[in-house]
């Protein structure tokens, strides 16, 4: 199996929300925010060409679908799609997903399943032969999100999905579609079911965070989002996931750090946990 690392569009989001009750002269020495009060954040996705050639996609990031005053609002930077960019550059056309994981479908993880912006024209689903993979209750919020966060979902993407005729939606631990070496865990803290997939890998197995942990400033068990629906349940969450992966020596895949692509977990002087062994690609 072969494992790739590739940004899709990047955002800057307001610091203060990411980082919830944590005081702006704290995070602001992790994460230095622009004139607006933003911080820098990746869309990162995950690519595993396994050895019978499929190839599995995790994640598509924020994409380009925005028009141009929400693209301002959301801080997206770029108008291009950046993700197809990026799999070209690995000589992987839209056409060549076979499969695409989705940890949950707010827009910042599921917006680049569709094709960039242009006034006048429909919007398109981009992987026109690929299956997805979402967990059943992360999908059923999307059809009926709460009024909370119902802004944090593309309006009519999950039937969209649907009427492909190429989407499960899981409810165990395991994917029919991905099969029984993916190991799959569910998180309500940050929004209900959101899926976190642990992908096998020699040089230990790589577990894809999504807004669980996502970035190295949250690996810190305290620090949770003002996005998060219950930010004591994603402590707990992180605190029994973050004990796995340490013990297991696997490692963490982030989506939204805009400098680490994935990292080890060690445990500092005060017998917190800390990122290391960081490297800025995954290219195996």
């Amino acid at each position: 199996m072969q494992y790739f690392s590739l940004l899709g569009n990047t955002q800057r989001l307001d610091g203060g929300s990411m980082f919830g009750n944590c005081p702006r002269v704290v995070w602001e020495r992790w994460c230095p925010p622009d004139d607006r009060g933003r911080i820098r954040l990746a869309c990162r996705c995950l690519v595993v060409r396994e050895d019978d050639g499929r190839t599995i996609l995790f994640e598509a990031g924020v994409g380009a679908f925005f028009e141009p005053k929400l693209r301002d609002r959301y801080g997206v930077e770029q108008s291009n799609h950046v993700l197809l960019a990026s799999l070209a550059a690995l000589g992987i056309g839209p056409q060549d997903i076979d499969v695409v994981v989705l940890s949950h479908l707010h827009f910042d993880h599921a917006g680049g399943l569709l094709e960039a912006w242009q006034e006048g024209a429909p919007s398109r689903l981009v992987f026109q032969r690929a299956h997805f993979v979402v967990g059943q209750v992360a999908f059923d919020r999307a059809v009926d999100p709460h009024p909370r966060d119902v802004a944090s979902f593309i309006p009519g993407l999950a039937a969209r999905l649907e009427a492909t005729g190429r989407l499960e939606k899981v409810v165990t631990g395991t994917s029919q579609v991905l099969g029984s070496r993916y190991r799959l865990d569910y998180s309500d803290g940050h929004t209900p079911g959101m899926m976190l997939t642990t992908v096998p890998c020699p040089d230990g197995d790589i577990t894809f965070m999504a807004d669980l942990v996502p970035g190295i400033p949250w690996v810190h068990v305290p620090i949770t989002m003002g996005y998060d629906r219950f930010p004591e349940r994603v402590i707990d969450e992180k605190t029994r996931l973050l004990a796995r992966i340490r013990g297991a020596s696997g490692r963490l895949f982030f989506t939204h750090d805009p400098d680490v692509a994935v990292c080890r977990l060690g445990v500092d002087a005060r017998g917190r946990y800390e990122a290391v062994d960081s490297r800025a690609e995954l290219r195996s």
